[in-house]
């Protein structure tokens, strides 16, 4: 055993197939002062009795671009290091056995085709010809990727392993990591046995023990260690070498051929946690006693499929321990409470299939300081406080642990561990109907319910049961008013002598207004990509109150404290708890706001960006003339013991006015009109404010040089290859979702980022991005003949530059 060095740039801890992916690309990558840690043998935690399937399509197109690269690296390695990766590329099928099904299967299909994965649908007959040996019966059909295949993942870890040795990086086994070492809030060095390594970054790449290594430190990775089955089969008669994988979810099974016999899994409704927390003295290639009775839920489906099954024994049986987490992503980047500190963690049983492209995208991230491309979905900042409790995470990550191969609906709730944080509200508005949906923890109401109405969402592919609830919400903004209850928003108060220099360098808007004054601002990236997408108040000379998305909390604190410079005077607080918010929005809003306000709320007193502290229904607010419907609004901060007394006063000057409340499912019909974007789907750190039409929000020639403001000059008066546009079609039967592929001409040019109805133009509508290499203009735009594919099917659209409802924004200032 060779002993580790005392000094690495970088220090990896775990050699399974994700640690040493990581090693590999970052040798790969030019940084090979690199050490990994193992604590026993490679492979010797979850990797080696992993099942070797690998799948591509994901619902976010940089997560399947990752695993595309994976198949790309598996596919090339085995020439490059010499050693056996085990790779077939014998392709994928997935099953279905209905028609709610096969309406899942088509969409994601036509999600594949977005992201440039081919996939190609099947009959029954055409699966029997693929798949000898496997009854058909009872299928509707099913979907095949040809590019998809199965690996050795203990062969394929060793690959890299090899790669990564051959570029530089050291490896060493037998070593378990005792501790992780801070100064000034950042990594210092990794505790060993043998001794400490001083190092820059360290990446915790140890599966299922990733959490407790993070934990030592005040850091966060929330995963949960449980179990999942499979079984090696005897000889199976007929089936081929060459059979693809198979996930038949609406048995909750997944098969692959294994020698001549069958390896067969699935993933239960009721999963089994690891009882008590993994620890580094956890046997090495530890497997856990069969549980038949657990796993005998699956057999009548598995006979079903592979009728064979009844009369064969089974040569090997796996029981292991694999890391999930509650939103069925993994875990990959910087930890936001620690600098210098990454993960690549919780792979939901799918490691196999991420390791190549978590392997590349991690080292990237490494070695540049910055994230590089979105990865949103699998960003550790997605995370909040609330996951710091083993209780919430354990309940939250079982469910989404059992809804592997659940349907995916469209708008779809998950419920464990609800309600978990209520506004002051919560009672009140139960009380009025409504139906909530949850983020970040927070019961937010999604729609209300008449009376006589269930206050229910029925899951389906069509047209959901709240429409016409919904619309009618959507009409009162547009018409009269609506009362939202948005107290979920984040909120942060920056203060200090150094605040206004900080945030105006953070900020690409110019948020050095006179107080009073509220600015839409982002803050971007140093390839001018968007990074955060939030509103800045100027409270006062030195302080700053500044407004994001409810699931910004972490994301978007640790992006400002992260730019801060040593030895500002500056202090950011979060005071989300703190204020709940109302937005009061409609034609009529003024006239009910005045009526309840100690204050002039006309246009002149009260114009449009305004700001203003005054009394309402006897509390405090804080007056933000601000909206995200295209209205006429106002967002009232409300000290959170006020909000009840604010809301009954509001509701109650309503009542003759044609007030009504109003959820989130209305609120983001309402953007959708205005093409108005949402962070995470609209704009990313991909994606240039200029291409999202929002360039009136950059103040290019402020004074003070801001982070981006180097690659929006170079960009200059390029042309723009990609824009947002609005989409609509004139066929009511169609439901859009997002995703769906634009056609212009017959030749595809983006998908749709968001879809919906817009209530008031009477119209399926979504949003999404024109791409063109040789640029796109308004020209462009309005020179096509434009399709939309929802669900296989090819349907007429418009495609239209501005906002379809008030594209000059008339009405929110008037």
């Amino acid at each position: 055993m060779s002993d580790p060095p005392d000094q690495a740039r970088i220090v990896v801890i775990g050699g399974g197939i994700i640690g040493c992916s990581t090693a590999y690309h970052l040798a790969l990558h030019g940084c090979n002062d690199v050490v990994l840690l193992e604590r026993a043998q490679l492979t010797s935690g979850s990797t080696w009795h992993a099942a070797g399937l690998v799948g591509q399509l994901r619902a976010s197109a940089n997560i399947t671009q990752l695993l595309r690269y994976s198949v790309e690296l598996y596919a090339r390695l085995e020439q490059e290091t010499g050693l056996a990766t085990g790779w077939k590329a014998n392709g994928s099928l997935r099953l279905c056995c209905s028609k709610a099904r096969r309406t899942e299967i088509q969409r994601q299909m036509v999600t594949a085709q977005s992201f440039g994965l081919h996939m190609e649908f099947l009959s029954p007959g055409e699966i029997a010809e693929l798949c000898p040996g496997m009854s058909v019966a009872g299928l509707d059909s099913g979907v095949y990727v040809p590019s998809d295949g199965v690996a050795s993942p203990s062969d394929l870890t060793m690959s890299l392993a090899k790669g990564a040795r051959d570029r530089g990086v050291q490896i060493v086994e037998n070593t378990p990591v005792t501790g992780l070492q801070l100064k000034d809030g950042a990594v210092a060095a990794v505790i060993t046995p043998q001794g400490s390594i001083r190092c820059e970054s360290v990446a915790i790449c140890a599966g299922l023990w990733s959490r407790e290594i993070a934990r030592s430190v005040g850091a966060n990775i929330p995963l949960l260690p449980s179990h999942h089955q499979y079984m090696i089969t005897e000889t199976l008669e007929d089936l081929s070498p060459d059979m693809p994988g198979i996930r038949d979810p609406d048995r909750l099974t997944y098969y692959k051929e294994e020698v001549g016999g069958l390896a067969a899994g699935g993933y239960e409704f009721n999963p089994v946690p690891l009882e008590g927390r993994p620890a580094r003295d956890d046997a090495a290639f530890e497997l856990y006693p069969e549980m038949l009775e657990h796993f005998e839920q699956f057999m009548p489906g598995m006979i079903e499929r592979f009728p064979g099954l009844a009369a064969v024994g089974v040569k090997r049986w796996f029981n292991g321990v694999e890391s999930f987490t509650e939103d069925t992503n993994f875990i990959l980047g910087e930890l936001p409470e620690v600098r210098g500190l990454y993960t690549a963690s919780g792979f939901n049983a799918m490691g196999i299939a991420s390791a190549g492209g978590a392997g590349m995208a991690l080292a990237r991230w490494m070695i540049d300081g910055e994230q590089p491309f979105d990865l949103w979905p699998v960003d550790p900042r997605r995370f909040g406080a609330l996951h710091r409790s083993d209780r919430s995470v354990r309940v939250r990550a079982l469910e989404g642990q059992g809804h592997h191969y659940a349907m995916h609906w469209p708008h779809y709730e998950f419920t464990a561990g609800r309600p978990l944080r209520r506004t002051p509200l919560f009672y009140r508005l139960h009380e009025h109907g409504a139906c909530f949906g949850a983020k970040s923890g927070w019961e937010r109401p999604n729609w209300f319910a008449p009376a006589g109405v269930d206050a229910r969402d029925e899951y389906s592919f069509g047209r959901p049961n709240w429409f016409e609830h919904v619309a009618a919400e959507h009409t009162a903004a547009r018409e009269t008013a609506a009362l939202f209850d948005q107290s979920a928003f984040v909120k942060f108060v920056v203060t200090g002598r150094d605040a206004a220099g900080a945030l105006q360098r953070i900020c690409a808007g110019d948020v050095a207004t006179d107080p009073g004054r509220v600015t839409y601002t982002q803050m971007l990236n140093r390839r001018g990509g968007i990074e955060c997408d939030l509103t800045v108040t100027r409270v006062s000379t030195s302080e700053f109150y500044l407004v994001t998305g409810t699931a910004m909390a972490t994301h978007d604190l640790h992006h400002v404290r992260r730019h801060l410079r040593s030895g500002e005077d500056v202090t950011v607080v979060d005071v989300t708890s703190g204020y709940g918010v109302l937005g009061l929005m409609g034609p009529q809003s003024r006239s009910i706001l005045q009526s309840v306000a100690e204050a002039d709320v006309s246009a002149a007193a009260f114009p449009f960006r305004g700001v203003r502290e005054i009394m309402v229904a006897g509390a405090p607010v804080r007056v933000i003339r601000m909206t995200f419907v295209g209205e006429l609004g106002w967002e009232l901060h409300i000290p959170s013991e006020f909000m009840i007394t604010v809301y009954d006063a509001l509701h109650e000057a309503g009542q003759g006015l044609g007030l009504r409340n109003a959820g989130y499912r209305a609120i983001d019909s309402l953007r959708l009109e205005k093409q108005f974007c949402v962070w995470g789907a609209e704009i990313t750190p991909d994606d240039l404010p200029y291409e999202a039409g929002l360039g009136f929000a950059i103040a290019l020639h402020k004074d003070t040089d801001f982070v981006g403001r180097d690659a929006l000059l170079k960009h200059g008066n390029q042309p723009l290859n990609k824009r947002l546009v609005s989409v609509t079609t004139e066929d009511q039967d169609v439901v859009l979702l997002g995703r769906e592929t634009i056609y212009r001409d017959d030749r595809v040019v983006g998908w749709l980022s968001s879809g919906g109805y817009g209530h008031t133009i009477g119209k399926p509508l979504g949003l999404g991005y024109l791409r063109n290499p040789q640029g796109v203009d308004d020209g462009f735009i309005a020179g096509g003949h434009y399709q939309l594919d929802v669900a296989g099917k090819r349907i007429d659209a418009q495609v239209h530059a501005r906002a379809v409802y008030d594209p000059h924004g008339e009405r929110m200032r008037s």
